[in-house]
């Protein structure tokens, strides 16, 4: 049995992350078709995929399958007046070209690395390298 609303909030959180089915589909690890047919609700995901893209846009299973989650955005986005900012930031890691999916939180620490001197990275470094 098709589940629409799946399918309309699936492909409401992925444009609202400015991501892309072969993104998704990489999350996954299934193909770009299977994910696509999930948003045209010709499939529908296993309970492994559910709970995947679920902790993914952080939001609960219930959220995902039966909410209306572009009204909720829009009804929320007015009462609040704040801008949609998406939870994750994909990446592509330098060295094996694999997909990386960072938090708010990681990405702001990566940005506040990069604006230190090298010595205080050299500090961080060697800190973090250090174990109990």
């Amino acid at each position: 049995m098709s589940n629409i609303q799946l399918a309309n909030n699936l492909r409401f959180l992925r444009t609202k992350h400015k991501l892309t089915q072969d993104d998704l589909s990489s999350l996954l690890n299934i193909s770009r078709q299977a994910y696509s047919n999930y948003e045209t609700s010709k499939r529908t995901p296993d309970l492994d995929s559910l709970l995947h893209i679920s902790r993914f846009y952080r939001i609960s299973i219930d959220e995902l399958v039966l909410d209306n989650l572009q009204s909720t955005y829009h009804t929320s986005a007015l009462k609040t007046g704040e801008e949609y900012i998406p939870y994750v930031v994909m990446a592509k890691e330098k060295n094996t070209g694999n997909s990386i999916y960072l938090s708010r939180e990681e990405l702001d620490f990566i940005i506040k690395y990069r604006a230190l001197s090298e010595e205080n990275k050299q500090i961080l470094a060697g800190f973090l390298s250090n174990k109990p």
